[in-house]
C-alpha cells in the first residue's frame, strides 16, 4: 500500500574533499624529489661502508681490512663527474666478463674540488649501492688509499 504519491527530493551532498591537504602532501612529495640535498653526502675524512642483505659480517670484517687480493683498480682522480661514471661503468662491465672478484677504485679525497668537497667520493658512493653487481664495498685500509679508496667486492655471474 502507497501512503503517499510524492517523492523525496533531497540531494545528498558530496563528501567534502581535502583539496588544501592534497595539495600540501604534493608540495612536501615536490619539494623532496627536487632537492638537491642528499643524506648520503659524506665528508672527506668519512669512512664508506655498504654491504648488500645475505653478505656475511665475516666477509664484509675480510674487506674492510683488506685480506681480499686486489685484481684490479680504476683510479678516478681528476675526473669530472660524468666521465667518471663512463669509466666506472666501462670497468665494472669488464670486471663482471673477466670474473673478477674485488677491486681498488681510487676516488680521492675531494681536495682538487671546486669546493674542497668530494664530489666523485660521493656519487660512488651513490653509484655502486644502486648497481645489483656490487655485494659490497669499504673505504680502504690507509696503505691502500684510506677515504680516498674503495674496496669493492663484485658478484660472480657464473
Amino acid at each position: 500500500m502507497i501512503k503517499h504519491d510524492r517523492a523525496e527530493l533531497k540531494t545528498l551532498k558530496p563528501p567534502p574533499v581535502p583539496l588544501q591537504r592534497y595539495a600540501d602532501e604534493q608540495a612536501v612529495i615536490k619539494s623532496i624529489t627536487e632537492s638537491s640535498f642528499n643524506v648520503m653526502d659524506v665528508e672527506s675524512g668519512d669512512e664508506l661502508f655498504f654491504k648488500r642483505t645475505g653478505v656475511q659480517q665475516r666477509v664484509m670484517e675480510k674487506l674492510r681490512r683488506g685480506q681480499f687480493a686486489i685484481e684490479k683498480e680504476l683510479d678516478l682522480h681528476g675526473m669530472t663527474v660524468t666521465d667518471a661514471e663512463a669509466a666506472l661503468k666501462r670497468f665494472l662491465t669488464y670486471c663482471l666478463q673477466s670474473d673478477y672478484r674485488c677491486v681498488r677504485i681510487i676516488h680521492g679525497k675531494g681536495h682538487g674540488s671546486k669546493d674542497k668537497k668530494p664530489v666523485i667520493k660521493n656519487r660512488l658512493n651513490q653509484w655502486l649501492q644502486k648497481n645489483n653487481a656490487i655485494l659490497a664495498f669499504s673505504s680502504a685500509r690507509p696503505v691502500d688509499g684510506g677515504t680516498g679508496a674503495l674496496y669493492v667486492l663484485i658478484k660472480r655471474l657464473k
